[in-house]
């Protein structure tokens, strides 16, 4: 299982996803408080449904493009 890869582009993601998250309560009219448990509640929540999603398919043996996590090891059936 590639659980480094996953880890090190959650650790790139949550900060990314919490500073837009928050920046955008911010705007809105939202206190600094507010916007940052948003932020932080928010950026965990997307993070570990996409990551519950990331297993499953890794489990499943389904093939992710966008994730590129299982090996290309297998034809289509057509035979190409």
């Amino acid at each position: 299982m590639p659980i480094k890869k996953w880890i090190i582009q959650y650790v790139i993601a949550l900060p990314i996803i919490f500073f837009l998250l928050s920046s955008v309560q911010y705007l809105k009219g939202r206190s600094l408080e507010y916007s940052i448990e948003f932020g932080i509640l928010w950026a965990l929540v997307s993070i570990t449904i996409f990551a519950i999603r990331r297993f499953y398919n890794y489990r499943k043996n389904i093939n992710c493009v966008v994730c590129n996590d299982l090996p290309n090891n297998h034809q289509d059936s057509d035979g190409r």
